[in-house]
């Protein structure tokens, strides 16, 4: 990709065959996350000033809706107990990937043509009773690390992303330059694009059969060269996509070994951003402890 000029299928194409497979060795499934090393960890402590904290994620989403076909469960039981005593418990069920609960994908969740993360091919990993390698069972010690915020609509000035204005890879390298930040290896980077507001213009919806407003792919390139571990957002892959490929900037999980976080709530954050006139912040995330799982719910913290 030359400029700012929309990337040609070969571009595209070229930029997922530049993958990560081999960087890390015998800790590769892992993934980018090996980028968060000890010193990365005391580093996003340290931007830590006044211990201000805000979710990054949305409610379980247990209402059916275009966007939540597979709602999530929630069933309450309460029982006696004697003495005249009581206890309440819940059952949880949810079918996180999609467009409706936040989550963080693993390296396994999805693959191309040319195989999985690190070459792998997807009959040998994906087991029925999970998965055997880039699974999230590799995160169990938690996540923390400097997060990022890149905030689409102020840059714009307009209220959020539209389908006929995708977000390009140099857009992004233009608003960290604007927001005065440095992106550094082993950074979790959070895209917001105003999905909610551009839900409440449009029916409730913020993608349609046609189509949905989100990242181009061009956006690749800036995934692979800044070494950014984790890459959050609240809308995703801009869709259709005109290359013939499954995935566009989905495909930072098999080709650089980069974790998604998946439908975050970004507008609270952005908020708190502009409050605290900080763009960086201490980001902690604790996947559930699932041994071959492909990802899990998540909630995502950012300390200020």
């Amino acid at each position: 990709m030359s400029g700012r000029n929309i990337p040609s299928k070969s571009e595209v194409d070229s930029y997922l065959k530049d993958t990560n497979w081999g960087r890390w060795g015998d800790k590769s499934s892992a993934g980018a996350i090996n980028l968060i090393t000890r010193e990365k960890r005391l580093e996003a402590i340290s931007l830590v000033r006044n211990g201000r904290s805000v979710s990054l994620s949305r409610p379980l989403p247990v209402t059916p809706a275009g966007d939540n076909p597979r709602p999530a469960q929630h069933y309450m039981h309460k029982e006696e107990r004697p003495f005249n005593g009581g206890a309440a418990m819940d059952y949880y069920g949810v079918f996180y990937h999609g467009t409706a609960t936040t989550h963080i994908d693993a390296l396994c969740h999805v693959w191309n043509k040319d195989g999985m993360w690190e070459g792998k091919t997807h009959d040998d990993v994906i087991k029925f009773g999970g998965a055997n390698f880039g699974t999230v069972d590799e995160w169990k010690e938690g996540i923390l690390t400097r997060g990022i915020l890149l905030d689409v609509p102020k840059h714009r000035r307009k209220p959020y992303v539209t389908l006929e204005e995708p977000v390009h890879g140099w857009e992004l390298e233009d608003i960290a330059k604007e927001q005065g930040i440095e992106i550094r290896p082993g950074d979790a980077v959070f895209v917001y694009s105003g999905r909610d507001k551009y839900a409440s213009d449009n029916d409730g919806r913020w993608g349609t059969p046609e189509g949905r407003p989100g990242l181009h792919a061009s956006c690749l390139p800036f995934v692979k060269n800044n070494d950014i571990s984790i890459l959050g957002w609240d809308m995703m892959d801009a869709s259709p996509n005109e290359y013939e490929v499954p995935w566009t900037v989905h495909g930072v999980i098999f080709a650089y070994g980069v974790a998604l976080v998946d439908n975050a709530f970004l507008e609270p954050v952005s908020e708190a951003c502009a409050e605290e006139e900080t763009y960086e912040f201490m980001l902690t995330i604790n996947p559930l402890y699932v041994q071959g799982g492909t990802g899990s719910p998540a909630n995502p913290i950012a300390v200020f």
